[in-house]
């Protein structure tokens, strides 16, 4: 990897592409109308994005269904689309080096996760993908003798992906990855505070010979662009990642139109549980800290909610303050950086004004807070003594704020974990086979850990239960998301 001053002279070099993509190419909003990107580090412009808003989005869903409709894609061999995504993954890793600066200097994460973990895992979903398009297979029914049934999947049409600002191109390709392979067109909507890779994606999807209008970029403002997209009648579903609340929007949205599909991940506020006969506490706090200051806190399954047994409570706590101190910020350039900035000042100001509710509910701080100066950063911040009835058990923070809750017994901890409306994921450290078991399989949540946070590969669904979502990214499973299920009956005559 570059060193800190290698990278600043990529940045100085950078040439950043700031419209749409529309229809294989580049293209201003309408109206003209512009959005600054902040590098929320530095507070300092990086560049002005289009602001696309009701007549791109109808531009571009017209492309879309054109191109759908031309089979040119969604008729085309398996074969045949497996090579171009196999060709767009490889441009991805590629330009590796380019993805991960625009990724850093416009969320804040730090260069080293960047480069080895995002935009790597970007590439990786693509061509999962790309390799699993010729292995999913269609079914015959048992039927009665002289019926031949068989059951097969469509391409569902134009697909609206809908990405948050967290991890822009690793989640965007989530849904890039199967919607794709399937023979579907989809509109990538990324943040409109994190837009510059998916922008970047554009030309190396034209590259890789996806046709025009198979894949395409509308930036701006979720209240414009977005709601233009859900509310678009001849959008055949809307694959999202975010918040609860946009969630909500999007179904009602989709109430009111054309009953598109909305398969959302939505938010988490998930219960990291340390029982009394795990083994390895030093392990455990040091992942119990991982999980929850990691990309500063801004992930939907960080472990924002630690369960621990009230005999261990203390010398736990003592352990992970000692983890977090391997998180303090620092310039997300620096390539020894573990943790960079919140997404803007504004997201910053939310995050310390849940650190001052949870002191004035009772909670006693452990340790963080406020950084003062320039950028956006927050210290790993530990609220002791929490109640799980207090706001900062129960809403969703999205910082690097860790509550713990001590707990009396095995039954205690499972109450406490499954009391929230949401239910993304959860984890248990034991070294007790039976406890493992019992617990996991009362958790209330998409994704359940044992003795490690937040560990899985492609081959696993990722999504949630109760109000963190309806859908699955990630495996198989997610490419039945982005097609239509068809019985073809056929009567046999002698």
């Amino acid at each position: 990897m570059k060193t800190q001053e290698q990278w600043i002279e990529l940045k100085n070099n950078l040439n950043i592409e700031s419209r749409a993509y529309i229809n294989g190419e580049y293209s201003s909003a309408k109206s003209g109308q512009t959005l600054e990107v902040i590098n929320p580090a530095t507070d300092e412009k990086l560049t002005n994005i289009a602001r696309c808003q009701d007549e791109d989005v109808d531009l571009a869903v017209a492309y879309a269904r054109q191109a759908f409709q031309s089979g040119q894609w969604s008729e085309s061999a398996p074969s045949h689309r497996k090579a171009i995504l196999i060709q767009f993954a490889d441009l991805i890793d590629q330009h590796r080096e380019e993805l991960a600066l625009l990724e850093t200097l416009d969320t804040g994460k730090p260069i080293a996760h960047s480069y080895s973990t995002d935009i790597p895992g970007a590439a990786s979903a693509i061509r999962w993908y790309a390799e699993a398009i010729d292995k999913v297979y269609g079914e015959v029914a048992p039927t009665e003798k002289d019926v031949h049934a068989f059951i097969s999947h469509q391409p569902i049409g134009v697909v609206a992906a809908v990405v948050p600002w967290n991890f822009p191109l690793w989640l965007a390709c989530w849904k890039l990855g199967p919607a794709l392979a399937a023979g579907n067109s989809v509109i990538l909507k990324p943040s409109e505070k994190s837009s510059l890779t998916a922008i970047y994606l554009g030309q190396l999807a034209e590259q890789a010979g996806l046709p025009n209008g198979v894949f395409q970029v509308i930036t701006g403002f979720g209240h414009e662009a977005g709601d233009a997209l859900a509310k678009h009648d001849d959008v055949d579903c809307i694959a999202f990642t975010g918040s609860t609340r946009i969630a909500g929007q999007l179904m009602v949205r989709s109430g009111e139109t054309n009953l598109k599909r909305v398969f959302a991940e939505a938010g988490g506020k998930n219960a990291n549980i340390v029982f009394e006969d795990c083994d390895d506490l030093d392990r455990a706090a040091k992942q119990t800290a991982a999980g929850c200051f990691y990309n500063q806190g801004e992930v939907c399954v960080a472990a924002t909610r630690l369960l621990v047994h009230e005999s261990i409570k203390d010398v736990f706590i003592d352990k992970v303050i000692s983890a977090a101190q391997s998180f303090m910020p620092k310039d997300p350039m620096d390539t020894s950086s573990s943790m960079g900035a919140l997404i803007d000042q504004d997201h910053k100001s939310k995050v310390l004004e849940y650190i001052e509710l949870g002191q004035s509910e009772g909670a006693v701080l452990r340790c963080g807070g406020n950084v003062e100066g320039q950028g956006a950063f927050v210290e790993p911040t530990i609220l002791d003594n929490v109640d799980n009835k207090m706001r900062v058990a129960q809403e969703e923070i999205f910082g690097p704020v860790l509550c713990v809750i001590p707990f009396t017994d095995e039954a205690h901890a499972i109450a406490i974990a499954n009391d929230s409306k949401y239910g993304l994921g959860a984890a248990l450290w034991s070294s007790n086979i039976n406890r493992v078991h019992r617990v996991a399989k009362q958790l209330q949540a998409g994704s359940v850990w044992v003795n490690n946070y937040n560990e899985g590969d492609m081959t696993v669904p990722f999504g949630g239960f109760k109000m963190s979502g309806n859908g699955r990214d990630k495996s198989l499973h997610a490419i039945e998301k982005f097609t239509e299920t068809k019985t073809t009956w056929i009567r046999l005559h002698p």
